[in-house]
């Protein structure tokens, strides 16, 4: 790599060690060992605007291994979004914004909140449907991806595998995910309790995949260009990273994953990169500089759309009111008394009396799609004026996710996080014991997501 790009991906890793020591608390080895591929996926291929974290035709980036927030954080203050270098320097500090796991209400330009691993990864895969969602009902007007980065610990948890299934099932080709594949976890060794092929185990998803050296530079953009045109199946980077790349003793140790650095380490790091050691926090003008550059282009390229925007809602009379009450999410002010007109008036069962009241919510409110976990039939939630979501026609707003009540709460999370949709769940109440931790973020992040549960018996199920 050349001097400006080393120069560059060592700001984020110093930024990264800088505000975990001050705070003497966080993750310092996934900023780190992700800094090569971060560096370049967010300053050549992310298309966002920092003066705008709304766009949206903007591309997602959603960062499933949360721990590692300070790579996150250094990207959005080089980027240019409203997170000043004070944010950064009081990093865990109570008021700041930001806090030890990213909030996606709290910080500008968080797409996610994560932190329990794997919900990360349902998110994203909500966000590339809701993306597919949008294409079909408005053809033309958007174009753009979802991106993301997936640690050992998100490829083990259960959460992560249901939402891989589905992904592959509805041939998700927007999405992308690198793998920080760097065989430590905060315990040790990876090895000592995963050894499977993550990649093969992909492919029988139905993913795309490619392995390659998370720094080297070359290979990393050779995948990010094949993963940027891919359109047929969700695309899994294997990036064969060092977890603390560049700590002079703590690289590729357990050590570094969860724990600041330390003084010593710091400085003799610090040292051996060529880094100035009286200048905590420091980034190289020239390196500034690369980032504003980058800022300009992406609001230039924002302006773009917008006045494409503009045309085609001059030229899609029919659809632009619709469009606009979906990114508004619209909801009537007197639904509750238009729902409570359209209920039955004979005597039936509750699921029955709110399906039929669900028929009319979903004429008034465009955004509103969801699904169940293959109990439509039982709980009465499909939407009788729309057709299923499948992997050749993102048109429908009936969504079927399986068996698969964990992945469906992220994905609802995630369809919430995209904007334009207010997704709703459907299972019976004792199945929602699978789901918890999703509802919890979900009441976390302030999302607007609505959850249907019927039948509850301990004999259910």
């Amino acid at each position: 790599m050349d001097d400006l790009t080393r120069l560059a991906v060592n700001t984020i890793k110093f930024l990264s060690i800088d505000a975990i020591e001050k705070a003497n608390s966080g993750h310092p080895g996934l900023p780190m060992g992700a800094a090569d591929y971060a560096f370049l996926l967010w300053s050549r291929y992310l298309k966002h605007d920092p003066t705008d974290p709304h766009w949206p035709d903007r591309d997602r980036f959603v960062l499933s291994a949360g721990h590692g927030s300070m790579l996150l954080y250094s990207l959005l203050h080089l980027s240019g979004y409203d997170l000043s270098l004070d944010e950064l320097k009081n990093f865990r500090q109570w008021g700041s914004k930001t806090p030890g796991h990213p909030e996606s209400h709290l910080t500008p330009g968080v797409e996610a909140t994560t932190g329990p691993l794997g919900q990360g990864f349902g998110n994203g895969v909500g966000m590339a449907l809701a993306a597919k969602m949008s294409a079909a009902r408005f053809p033309g007007l958007f174009n753009h991806r979802v991106w993301g980065i997936v640690s050992d610990g998100d490829m083990m948890e259960g959460i992560a595998s249901e939402a891989a299934s589905i992904a592959g099932h509805l041939r998700l080709g927007n999405l992308t995910y690198i793998y920080d594949d760097n065989k430590i976890t905060l315990d040790g060794r990876l090895d000592e309790s995963m050894d499977e092929d993550v990649g093969k185990r992909f492919e029988a998803y139905g993913w795309r995949t490619l392995h390659i050296d998370g720094h080297d530079h070359a290979q990393i953009t050779k995948a990010l260009d094949e993963a940027k045109n891919e359109h047929e199946r969700p695309f899994l980077i294997l990036a064969r990273t060092h977890i603390g790349n560049g700590a002079v003793n703590k690289h590729d140790t357990h050590k570094v994953h969860g724990e600041p650095l330390g003084p010593e380490e710091t400085k003799a790091t610090k040292q051996a990169n060529g880094w100035p050691l009286d200048k905590p926090f420091f980034i190289p003008p020239e390196v500034q500089a690369l980032w504003d550059k980058r800022k300009a282009e992406l609001v230039k390229l924002h302006g773009e759309w917008n006045a494409h925007e503009k045309k085609w809602l001059a030229d899609h009379a029919n659809e632009a009111e619709t469009y606009r009450a979906m990114r508004e999410k619209r909801v009537p002010k007197d639904i509750l008394a238009q729902l409570a007109a359209a209920a039955p008036a004979k005597t039936d069962a509750t699921r029955s009396l709110a399906g039929a009241i669900m028929q009319k919510a979903a004429a008034l409110v465009p955004s509103l799609v969801g699904g169940d976990a293959d109990l439509g039939g039982s709980t009465k939630t499909p939407l009788k004026d729309s057709i299923k979501v499948t992997a050749d026609d993102f048109i429908g707003r009936n969504l079927r996710f399986g068996i698969r009540e964990h992945a469906m709460g992220a994905i609802c999370n995630g369809l919430a996080y995209y904007g334009m949709y207010i997704p709703f769940s459907a299972t019976f109440l004792t199945f929602s014991d699978y789901m918890r931790p999703a509802i919890r973020l979900a009441a976390l992040s302030r999302l607007q997501v609505v959850h249907v549960f019927t039948h509850d018996s301990v004999f259910l199920g």
